[in-house]
């Protein structure tokens, strides 16, 4: 009887060190790997909207060209900022504020995902070259979007980068992969 009780023991004591263990490991999967983070204002309409819940990747990322990325709220704009990478370090941009178009090292991008034509010019003056360890953003949602054409945004350093946005997770009708 006393060796039943020792071995029932002995189990319920290996589901609780299976659990802590598991627990342990998406503990460190959402501190370090991927983290949770919700969209605050109306700059990526059509692709995400204010209240978004997402899903980044934290670990390992490298900014691409098209990258839907959030910045840490600790740069000068004060808030967390989710924007599309449009230029790495040593691009040319240029925007014809006129047509609506941008420019990228020459190269007209193909910009599906915007709201609106890049209508609306800040105080910074183009063409620029993005400077090194640095990249250039923007929001989808053109006319509303404070982003790398204001001084107050300007060039994000990529060690600001918090990671690629790669899941929207609520709300639910709208769960999903980013591009």
């Amino acid at each position: 009887m006393e060796q039943k009780q020792r071995e029932r023991n002995t189990a319920v004591l290996e589901w609780f060190d299976a659990l802590i263990f598991a627990l342990a490991i998406v503990l460190v999967v959402l501190l370090f790997i991927v983290r949770t983070v919700n969209v605050d204002g109306l700059s990526m309409v059509p692709t995400l909207d204010n209240g978004e819940q997402l899903l980044i990747r934290s670990i390992a990322y490298t900014p691409q060209h098209g990258d839907v990325v959030v910045v840490d709220g600790y740069t000068n704009y004060g808030a967390p900022l989710v924007k599309r990478v449009i230029g790495l370090e040593g691009d040319v941009i240029d925007i014809d504020f006129e047509t609506g178009d941008v420019f990228v090292n020459d190269q007209l991008l193909d910009e599906p995902y915007i709201n609106d034509l890049t209508r609306r010019q800040y105080d910074i003056e183009f063409p620029v070259v993005v400077p090194e360890g640095k990249v250039f953003l923007m929001g989808d949602n053109r006319m509303y979007s404070i982003d790398s054409r204001h001084s107050e945004i300007g060039y994000i350093d990529e060690r600001d980068i918090l990671g690629e946005v790669i899941l929207r997770i609520f709300p639910i009708n709208k769960f999903g992969l980013i591009s």
